[in-house]
């Protein structure tokens, strides 16, 4: 697999996050899109990857935005298959890249109703934190944190 940096406004990226739109529509009733701007990752210290197999096709997506000079936000990620590691791929890629941005943890938002991807995020080392930002006073959503130092 290989992960690229990638404009939010490309055609693979696009049309990921379509599919990760009408997934989540589908999960929770809320596609997610009034949770992400796409000029929000189009910054300085954040990031925006696609996924590609050996086909050279869009399997997965993913990015970083700023929160603080300390914090990123893990937005917009999405593995087209489960059960491959390609979610887990673009997770760790995004890890080692905030790091190397400076960042010491990374956050992130989900619904409780999305048992998966809350299933994932523990699987892969994020613990619950109180709900920040817009999720603040939203019992629907779930918040996770990573120490990456």
């Amino acid at each position: 697999m290989k992960i690229i940096s990638k404009n939010p406004n490309g055609p693979d990226a696009l049309s990921l996050m379509d599919e990760l739109s009408n997934e989540l529509e589908y999960i929770t009733g809320n596609s997610g899109k009034s949770s992400f701007n796409l000029n929000d990752v189009c910054v300085p210290r954040s990031l925006f990857v696609v996924a590609y197999d050996k086909n050279e096709e869009p399997v997965g997506c993913g990015a970083i935005r700023p929160i603080n000079e300390n914090i990123a936000e893990v937005k917009r990620m999405y593995a087209k298959t489960r059960g491959l590691g390609v979610g887990t791929e673009i997770l760790h890629h995004l890890e080692i890249q905030a790091k190397e941005l400076g960042y010491s943890a990374l956050w992130l938002e989900t619904r409780l109703i999305n048992k998966q991807a809350v299933l994932f995020y523990e699987k892969n080392g994020y613990h619950r934190i109180a709900n920040y930002g817009k999720y603040i006073d939203n019992f629907e959503a779930i918040c996770f944190e990573k120490n990456i130092i």
